[in-house]
């Protein structure tokens, strides 16, 4: 019991550091680096800024996700490869070594139908798609999505769901949507009171029951990154997360090289 009791009650020992504690993950495959385009990085120097702090961390490759949400961010595949191709120079010209790529983070609303209907999704490699809803009400057409999305041949990930308070005394819906065949991504700040207590006891509960399939920082600004590092520090995150298949470090290998490693 001791190591639960430490992730409410723990101290940070301040001769840890958080250089390279996440390097297991290899991928971070839920982020808002691409600068100017939702309410993420706001400019390239930020999104710079928030890369080297990755890198720090041991996150060398990432696949940014920037918010399509109708009427709120109008992303487009053309505006998220403009914003892509604008990092990218910028992280050349610096000399920064990191593995930037690109999808979206959409929102399940009255806008996403059309996207998949018009072949207009930007998916990650291997075709996962990560889908989110409002944090206010459940979205009715959740389970429609996702069983679309399939049809596609699309795999889709709901993001963070640990942090959809309407959820919270309702834990058999998540079984439900792992069912209807969609995976699970964790916040790596939900393990801290970073969003609140419920949405911490949430992620807690479902770590416990191996729920989660993948982990992503959701980083959007310098605070995020700070606190990241605070996590870091005061927990050991890999084996908190021992019972869980989290995938980030193979989600985009090839069949041929699953069959060789």
């Amino acid at each position: 019991m001791g190591f639960w009791n430490n992730l409410f009650g723990g101290k940070t020992k301040n001769e840890k550091t958080y250089l390279n504690k996440l390097s297991w993950i290899t991928w971070d495959i839920h982020n808002h680096l691409l600068p100017g385009i939702d309410d993420g990085s706001p400019d390239v120097e930020q999104s710079i800024e928030l890369i080297k702090g990755l890198k720090d961390l041991g996150i060398h490759k990432s696949v940014s996700t920037p918010h399509v949400m109708y009427g709120v961010h109008n992303n487009t595949p053309d505006t998220i490869q403009a914003a892509h191709r604008s990092l990218k120079n910028a992280l050349r010209d610096n000399d920064i070594d990191f593995e930037l790529n690109y999808s979206a983070e959409y929102m399940i609303d009255d806008q996403l139908d059309a996207i998949m209907t018009g072949d207009q999704l930007c998916s990650m490699p291997n075709k996962f798609v990560l889908i989110e809803m409002s944090y206010l009400s459940e979205s009715k057409g959740l389970f429609a999505t996702i069983k679309n999305l399939l049809e596609r041949g699309y795999q889709p990930i709901l993001a963070h769901p640990e942090r959809y308070n309407y959820y919270h005394n309702n834990f058999k819906i998540f079984q439900e949507i792992k069912n209807a065949g969609c995976l699970l991504q964790l916040n790596l700040l939900s393990i801290s009171k970073y969003y609140g207590e419920q949405v911490k006891t949430a992620a807690l509960t479902l770590i416990r029951a191996g729920m989660y399939d993948f982990v992503g920082t959701d980083m959007h600004h310098t605070r995020h990154l700070e606190a990241l590092k605070g996590v870091v520090l005061k927990y050991d995150v890999r084996e908190l997360l021992r019972d869980c298949p989290i995938k980030n470090a193979t989600m985009f290998e090839t069949v041929q090289e699953k069959k060789i490693a």
